[in-house]
């Protein structure tokens, strides 16, 4: 079975790359590499019975070199955007910090051996797996 990202994935990719159509895009990636697989459980794995993949990373650099890190910025911004109750967003890992529903979407360290430091992790519900509706995250178009 091939391998498709969900369309809330697609469509928060769509709008990092609308907004910085410069970006690096080294970091980033969607669909799980050997290292992945070989530790049986990500979001970057596609489903068994779809194929579907609920997980994208996006590098940190959007400006590209000796520009602003608005990464850090734009990571907060997806965090209040599911703290706002988008249920599509099941989970933001980011500069050794995870941010989730379990704790009421707050910040906490994140203990895993990626601290995910040159990118932002971005994980999503079954609820994304179709629906591409728009991200209300002002530095990808939204409005405040």
């Amino acid at each position: 079975m091939k391998a498709v990202l969900c369309k809330a994935g697609q469509q928060l990719r769509e709008q990092f790359d609308d907004s910085f159509p410069d970006r690096d895009r080294t970091s980033d990636g969607w669909v799980a590499d050997a290292r992945h697989v070989a530790g049986g459980k990500s979001d970057h794995i596609p489903l068994a019975n779809s194929g579907t993949v609920r997980a994208i990373d996006i590098d940190r650099d959007v400006c590209g070199k000796a520009k602003p890190d608005l990464m850090p910025n734009i990571a907060e911004q997806i965090r209040l955007c599911a703290k706002a109750g988008d249920k599509r967003l099941a989970y933001i890992i980011f500069n050794g910090r995870i941010a989730s529903p379990r704790m009421g979407w707050r910040w906490r360290k994140y203990s895993g051996v990626n601290p995910h430091n040159h990118h932002c992790h971005i994980s999503f519900t079954s609820k994304g797996d179709t629906d591409s509706s728009f991200f209300n995250i002002p530095a990808l178009g939204g409005k405040l």
